[in-house]
């Protein structure tokens, strides 16, 4: 029998504990915010059955869940609404990605304000809108001019939102320059070694590009954002950009880690150059336009790969939860994130081994053989992740998961 707070441990063993901290007593909060930061977890308890081994093959973001889409600013500067988060990106039958978003959206029942029945149907919207984006065979996107309903509305507000407002937010004014924020919510002081860690790793990248000045380190932090990736090293970068102290840029510089699928993957992987060159590429591949200053950084041989990218004002989520939003509202998002994934796979489709698009087409045009079977699944996933999250609490409010003394800076 599994042991869920030895399995959490055992995964994050080796992370800083002081993040790593704050992601345990966040796992305590819902089991919707244990779902978000337990994919391996979720993994672990996917059954093999026919389900999820014969379905096509298809690139996956891995961890598709309500709050992994989001706007950003593309490298063409338009903003999009998309797929956001690919650090367990991997090629893996589709049904994995799909079973794992209606999951989601069934264990954060309570947070939408929906009834069980509400939420199934809320799934039903889903899959209906999945299966219809792919039988076209063709891959569209979201932007201001083709989004609707609350992801219009967010995608309208960020027009207003400029970089000097976000760097004031972000950052306080010490003379004519910068220094990050460290309010002990989004990010955290950096000691001696990890800037000068990070500051070789950014000058190192700016070393081959056409600017190089542009990425020259004025500070380092260490970033708190998310909640699965909670203790892995992770920074932000204050660089000067287009001039102090209003031009200056914040980047987010993430460790690589093995996606969480791996253990469980039976379809041959590509032989990625590091694992940031395996979140980069696939990001690239499966996102309509790719973020701004997204780029794979290796340091030293052996040493662990990064992903680099923007840390931008036009980023945000739609909020599903939010007082007043209206199920009809909640309805209309869920129906553009299933088109968003059934466009990821369809452009990504027939890469390194991943099903090509007249199979993804016919997979959608046969839902009604398959899809019944698929909510079940995610009924039965659902219902596993709700009893683990329990035994997570009490786990937890028995000390189970009580860290070693604190200690600053990344390892």
């Amino acid at each position: 029998m599994l042991n869920v707070a030895e399995s959490i441990r055992n995964f994050n063993a080796g992370r800083e504990p002081e993040r790593l901290a704050m992601k345990y007593a966040s796992l305590r909060t819902s089991p919707f915010v244990f779902l978000r930061g337990t994919c391996h977890l979720f993994y672990d308890r996917l059954p093999g059955d026919a389900l999820f081994s014969k379905a096509p093959a298809g690139w996956l973001c891995g961890d598709a869940h309500l709050e992994n889409f989001g706007s950003y600013k593309g490298d063409n500067r338009l903003v999009y609404f998309d797929l956001n988060d690919f650090d367990e990106a991997a090629l893996a039958p589709v049904t994995w990605e799909l079973v794992r978003f209606l999951s989601s959206i069934l264990v954060a029942g309570d947070g939408l304000r929906a009834t069980a029945d509400e939420a199934a149907a809320l799934c039903q919207v889903f899959l209906d809108a999945y299966a219809a984006a792919l039988v076209p065979g063709k891959a569209r996107w979201l932007e201001r001019d083709t989004a609707e309903g609350l992801v219009q509305e967010l995608l309208d507000t960020l027009k207003a939102r400029s970089r000097p407002a976000f760097l004031d937010h972000r950052t306080d004014r010490k003379g004519r320059g910068r220094v990050i924020r460290c309010d002990g919510k989004r990010a955290l002081k950096a000691d001696d070694d990890a800037r000068a860690r990070v500051t070789k790793l950014i000058d190192t990248f700016a070393a081959t590009q056409d600017k190089p000045g542009f990425f020259k380190v004025l500070d380092v932090a260490r970033r708190v954002a998310g909640t699965g990736s909670l203790g892995v090293a992770r920074y932000i970068v204050l660089v000067e950009g287009k001039g102090s102290p209003d031009g200056n840029y914040l980047l987010d510089l993430k460790e690589a880690l093995p996606s969480s699928l791996a253990p469980h993957l039976k379809l041959a992987q590509p032989a990625w150059p590091s694992q940031a060159h395996r979140v980069v590429g696939l990001q690239r591949r499966m996102q309509a336009v790719s973020m701004a200053f997204l780029h794979p950084i290796v340091g030293a041989k052996d040493s662990p790969s990064h992903v680099l990218r923007g840390l931008q004002p036009s980023e945000d989520r739609v909020s599903l939860g939010a007082a007043g939003t209206s199920l009809e509202q909640i309805r209309g998002v869920i129906g553009e994130m299933g088109q968003l994934i059934a466009w990821a796979q369809l452009r990504s489709a027939g890469r390194q081994g991943s099903a090509d698009a007249d199979v993804l087409v016919d997979f959608g045009g046969s839902v009604t053989s398959w899809g019944a079977d698929l909510l079940a699944a995610a009924h039965a996933c659902a219902a596993q992740v709700r009893a683990d999250w329990k035994d997570y609490c009490e786990a937890f409010d028995a000390g189970a998961m009580a860290l070693p003394a604190q200690k600053r800076g990344d390892r």
